[in-house]
């Protein structure tokens, strides 16, 4: 299978982590504020698709700043 450039990393990195970090987080989120109810799923996927929306412009900007604060404090390769 053939890879995207380089240049797109990030992009495609902040798509993946948003889905991976969103899906898990709204789940607990939403079970723990609403409980499991009929609707549950529902709500779940509503509360997904708003917080997938948002989470990838905002890791896309602030991983790179996260990664610089982390390596003032972590030897990095």
């Amino acid at each position: 299978m053939a890879k995207l450039p380089r240049k797109y990393f990030h992009l495609v990195f902040s798509f993946v982590m948003a889905a991976k970090m969103v899906f898990v987080m709204t789940f607990f989120i939403t079970l723990i504020n609403l409980g499991w109810h009929d609707g549950f799923l529902l709500s779940w996927l509503k509360a997904n698709t708003v917080a997938y929306i948002i989470a990838v412009p905002v890791i896309y900007f602030i991983a790179p700043l996260a990664r610089k604060f982390a390596a003032k404090w972590v030897e990095t390769p």
